[in-house]
């Protein structure tokens, strides 16, 4: 490999275990390495082994062979190979047990070593590393000029890993910034790069390209991503790297579960999870988040509860957690969870705090916030007309309908909502698809639009029973039955007879507490009973048939 150190004619068996690593007969490598270690120890013949144990995945090996070998170079004035050593030990900390700290410690010393020496490759692949670092850590404007630093290095000392690395981690960051546009071009050239040249280290070509599909996933682009995953898959069966295959089965299965597919999505998941758990433990966390969320579709809070325990803290787990709030009627928390969340991302990661704002908006609407809900629902307008993803654009679309309709203007949200479900077709999202389909059909009730409403709820119902979404399955029916009713409200008592006039009328739980001088949580009990009673599935349901048995004018 040519990361290798520049050396004096040595023995034939680290000769030959170079070479092998060159040819990626991992096995022949590692055996030709011990050989040479076998007749004297050198820290070429442990740089070497060190590089064969990753590819085989041998995490006891890696660490051996790489702090010896690093004791070695430094002892032997080899500052550079020393460097070297430190850099790749810290991102052996970060993929085998997720050791941010300890990361960042060996990064430092090889800064202290490569600073008294004139620039070269290795100050390149240390800006490279020290900026995913930043960009993980959310510090984009160091992360932007440690890659910009990175892919200059690869120009000038012509290493091509280092230059198409720089590139795609200065994309990275600016796509998380809302600057899709400039980070994609960034991104293609990196990957044009990546499929022109052999790598010098092949693991860097599909570096670019999961540098491609995070940033394709991150603003909802899954075909685009889907393309590049299959780039991903090509390499890893070409070097046998259970690492990179258990990456794109991970990515596979968020496209999969995007497009609707969960039996594919979980069959992939899984597999992630296994591959991950024998190669890289630390990265297995992705997987199982998305896998909770397959069971949190499928109404399995108890599996989604374990799922989440087992992946451990992540902002892709806190968003599960709170959507599974949602689910349970637990706004609050909700809103207690995202806010957390956003406090912990930084404003100018826009493009990572859509998901959390889009979430926001919907749970502020439930709890009857809608001033807070018009603020996140802004913040989230903001990124999708920077991002200008037709995905994006859906779910702001639907946010903004969802709160017309819960102002009680379901005129305005009727072609918001249309638009949403129009957006969510597009991009093949047939969950998303159903649920906004929901909300249209709940507008379309109000607004007397009794046949088209029954289809949209029907369409939706269809879709829903054949995911296997069972929760939301439920909302539906419950909406199909809701067209059709014409049952009285002798079962709801006078008390809430006057709840349900007054939330006719689009006041929040906060409002009508005021009006009738009790507790929210009354109020919030009161409105409980009515959806059990009516058998409806949404405020908004009922509020439509208060208007149907005339309690309040259309």
């Amino acid at each position: 490999m040519a990361s290798k150190p520049s050396r004096a004619p040595v023995s034939r068996p680290v000769d030959a275990g170079w070479a092998a690593l060159a040819e990626g007969r991992w096995e022949d490598a590692a055996a030709m390495f011990e050989k040479a270690l076998g007749e004297v120890e050198t820290a070429e013949a442990l740089d070497g082994l060190s590089w064969a144990a990753w590819w085989l995945d041998d995490a006891d090996v890696v660490f051996h062979a790489r702090e010896r070998a690093y004791s070695l170079y430094k002892g032997g004035g080899h500052a550079a190979a020393a460097a070297r050593m430190a850099t790749w030990l810290a991102v052996d900390e970060l993929d085998f047990h997720g050791a941010w700290r300890v990361a960042g410690g060996w990064l430092r010393r090889a800064r202290r070593l490569l600073d008294a020496l004139e620039p070269g490759p290795d100050h390149g692949w240390l800006a490279f590393h020290e900026g995913y670092l930043a960009h993980a850590q959310g510090d984009s404007d160091n992360a932007r000029e440690l890659g910009e630093r990175a892919a200059e290095l690869g120009r000038r000392f012509e290493v091509p890993d280092l230059e198409m690395l720089g590139l795609a981690l200065e994309g990275a960051t600016l796509v998380a910034c809302a600057q899709v546009d400039d980070g994609m071009r960034c991104l293609d050239e990196a990957t044009a790069a990546a499929l022109e040249q052999e790598a010098t280290i092949p693991i860097s070509g599909a570096w670019v390209c999961c540098f491609l599909v995070s940033a394709c996933t991150a603003v909802l682009d899954y075909e685009r991503a889907f393309e590049w995953c299959d780039r991903i898959a090509a390499f890893a069966q070409r070097y046998g790297s259970r690492y990179m295959l258990a990456f794109c089965r991970a990515e596979y299965g968020a496209v999969h579960l995007w497009r609707g597919r969960w039996a594919d999505a979980e069959a992939d998941l899984v597999a992630a999870v296994d591959d991950f758990a024998r190669s890289r433990p630390a990265w297995a966390g992705g997987p199982l988040v998305t896998l909770a969320e397959v069971r949190r579709r499928q109404g399995r809070p108890a599996d989604v509860v374990e799922l989440l325990d087992r992946a451990g803290a992540s902002s892709a787990g806190q968003l599960c957690r709170a959507r599974l709030a949602l689910d349970r009627g637990e706004a609050l928390r909700a809103i207690e969870l995202l806010e957390r969340l956003l406090r912990q991302i930084p404003t100018h990661r826009k493009i990572d705090r859509a998901p959390a704002l889009e979430i926001l908006v919907r749970s502020r609407i439930a709890r009857g916030d809608l001033d807070e809900a018009w603020v996140a629902l802004g913040a989230l307008r903001e990124v999708e007309l920077l991002a200008r993803s037709a995905a994006l654009r859906a779910c702001a679309d639907r946010a903004e309908g969802m709160h017309a309709a819960a102002r009680g203007d379901h005129e305005q949200a009727r072609p918001l909502l249309e638009d949403a479900v129009d957006g969510f077709e597009v991009c093949c999202a047939p969950f998303e698809t159903a649920l906004t389909r929901i909300e249209l059909a709940t507008s379309l009730l109000v607004l007397g639009r009794l046949d088209v409403a029954g289809e949209e709820a029907s369409s939706a119902l269809s879709c829903l029973l054949e995911l296997g979404a069972a929760a939301e399955a439920t909302r539906a029916r419950l909406l199909v039955d809701a067209v059709g009713a014409t049952s009285p409200l002798a079962d709801v008592t006078p008390r809430e007879h006057e709840v349900l006039r007054l939330l006719a009328d689009g006041l929040t739980n906060r409002q009508i507490a005021e009006r009738l001088v009790v507790s929210e949580h009354t109020v919030h009990r009161h409105v409980t009973n009515i959806l059990r009673k009516l058998g409806l599935p949404s405020r908004t349901a009922a509020a439509a048939h208060a208007v149907r048995a005339g309690l309040v004018d259309r």
